[in-house]
């Protein structure tokens, strides 16, 4: 599967962006889907993910750093998986990436099959 991020941008402090990940394929719901961020000379790290909607109803999973301000979904129909981000801080400063795999996800990059390009998202005043 190839999938293909967009949404990022520069915002300020408390706003809020969309990120979207486009997934080609026609067994997109066959695939746990999640969100990682990379913020310059960081290690990747997890910030939410998503289960196939088969396999335990579409449960949602996210790091402490985030919980409560990001929103992942997932609308099958259109191959696709969104990351809503409010009230964003200058630390939630990075590069976003998604990831996808058949088997069940994860919490580490390792656990993910395959990886879009990254989209980038900068908060500062």
């Amino acid at each position: 599967v190839q999938l293909q991020a967009s949404g990022g941008g520069w915002v300020q402090p408390g706003d809020s962006l969309r990120l979207s990940c486009a997934a080609s394929g026609r067994t997109f719901n066959s695939y746990a889907m999640g969100w990682f961020r990379q913020a310059p000379g960081k290690e990747r790290e997890f910030v939410a993910r998503i289960t196939q909607i088969t396999w335990s109803g579409g449960s949602t999973y996210y790091a402490d750093s985030v919980k409560g301000r990001f929103t992942i979904s997932r609308e099958n129909a259109k191959n696709t998986v969104y990351l809503q981000m409010n009230s964003l801080k200058p630390e939630d400063t990075a590069v976003y990436y998604c990831a996808a795999t058949s088997g069940s996800g994860g919490y580490y990059p390792s656990e993910y099959d395959y990886w879009g390009q990254g989209t980038l998202v900068t908060v500062s005043s």
